[in-house]
């Protein structure tokens, strides 16, 4: 089994981490943890030319933080199944896109992701990436969702 793990640093995607980390899953599965940062674009800076250099310092240092993440938690996916059968990746592009797309090329049984549990107003101003997965997906798609005392605690907008 092939196991995609999309995450980002939300207390959500340490929920779908968690929900991984504990469940049994067959000797043959395998988990690739994969975490997308959204590119910068120089025109959103407008006449601001001179913030373009600074913009693509804080982009660089976005993707190495995502990098450490998704890093950090292979390894303690590691310490819960084979090294060889946990790998990971930083990538850089619209979240939905390479989440589909690495399901797709891989290829992914089963999609696991956080949900951050937005509604109405911010939901629709900041869209959904799990409802995206979800529709697309070439495969099963889990979205793990926090307990209402854990998301109150982190701060989640959770019904």
């Amino acid at each position: 089994m092939n196991i995609l793990l999309a995450i980002d640093d939300s207390p959500c995607s340490q929920a779908a981490v968690e929900s991984v980390i504990k469940r049994p899953w067959p000797s043959d599965t395998k988990v690739h943890v994969l975490s997308v940062v959204e590119p910068f674009h120089p025109e959103y800076a407008g006449w601001h030319t001179s913030y373009v250099p600074l913009a693509l310092e804080a982009q660089k240092e976005r993707v190495e933080s995502v990098r450490k993440l998704v890093e950090e938690n292979a390894q303690r996916l590691k310490s819960r199944l084979s090294a060889e059968c946990v790998t990971f990746e930083a990538a850089e592009g619209y979240i939905k896109d390479k989440i589909l797309d690495k399901a797709v090329a891989w290829p992914a049984d089963l999609i696991v992701m956080g949900s951050h549990g937005r509604r109405g107003l911010e939901k629709w101003l900041l869209g959904s990436v799990s409802q995206a997965v979800v529709a697309h997906a070439p495969c099963s798609v889990e979205i793990v969702r926090m307990e209402r005392s854990a998301a109150e605690a982190a701060g989640s907008t959770l019904p």
